[in-house]
């Protein structure tokens, strides 16, 4: 699945790519994809759809009517993957941050080790000011990548109602994931929150609909 994906968002396949998240999300629908969603600490929804290896696919749905709670640290993070994603339904910004070492920090860097009940948040000794070096902006139809490594931030536009896009990851060996965080914030845990069967059912036809709505492209 993940190398079919990848070919397509390559391709810039976007028929194929709907057909494939409808095809996808209405087996959530069902339960013949017996997955559970994921509210994520960075302000999106998780399903994750597969995982092999090192690779892994996701739909995630970003929803301002959807309240979710705030990061423990804050937006600004960078990834142990690599990120290739195809938006499906409306459209986001990333920010590329650039940090460096200073003198007079603003921020804290903080390594985070996930596994399957949540995320574990530890301070490093590096202490940071950071700032928005470069902004892209990616709409329905269009693809973007972000290697492992990079700090960002994705910022949704307030006229945005929803935003969706599959995401596709591929761990990189050696490589950390980083959060910057406040400069005395103290190490701790975040639980991930799964969703209920009909709360991840919601987020699947959240997405179909807005699919169905002609806002999507292909």
């Amino acid at each position: 699945m993940y190398s079919e994906l990848f070919d397509a968002i390559g391709r810039g396949a976007g028929g194929w790519l709907v057909g494939w998240a409808r095809a996808a999300l209405a087996g959530v629908v069902s339960g013949d994809r017996a997955v559970a969603a994921v509210r994520h600490p960075l302000g999106f929804v998780c399903v994750p759809v597969y995982r092999g290896g090192d690779d892994g696919v996701c739909v995630h749905l970003w929803e301002p009517a959807r309240t979710l709670a705030p990061p423990t640290t804050s937006p600004t993070h960078c990834h142990s993957w690599d990120l290739l994603s195809w938006v499906l339904v409306g459209g986001l910004l990333n920010q590329a941050i650039r940090v460096e070492e200073s003198a007079a920090p603003t921020h804290r860097v903080f390594q985070v080790r996930s596994d399957a009940e949540g995320d574990t948040i530890e301070a490093t000794d590096r202490l940071v000011r950071a700032h928005v070096a470069a902004t892209t902006e990616h709409r329905a139809g269009e693809s973007y990548t972000l290697t492992a490594g990079i700090f960002h931030e994705t910022v949704i536009p307030d006229s945005e109602r929803v935003v969706a896009t599959v995401a596709l990851g591929s761990s990189r060996p050696g490589a950390a994931d980083l959060s910057l965080g406040g400069l005395h914030t103290a190490d701790h845990r975040v639980v991930r929150q799964q969703c209920s069967r009909a709360e991840t059912i919601a987020v699947a036809t959240t997405v179909l609909a807005a699919i169905a709505d002609d806002r999507v492209p292909g």
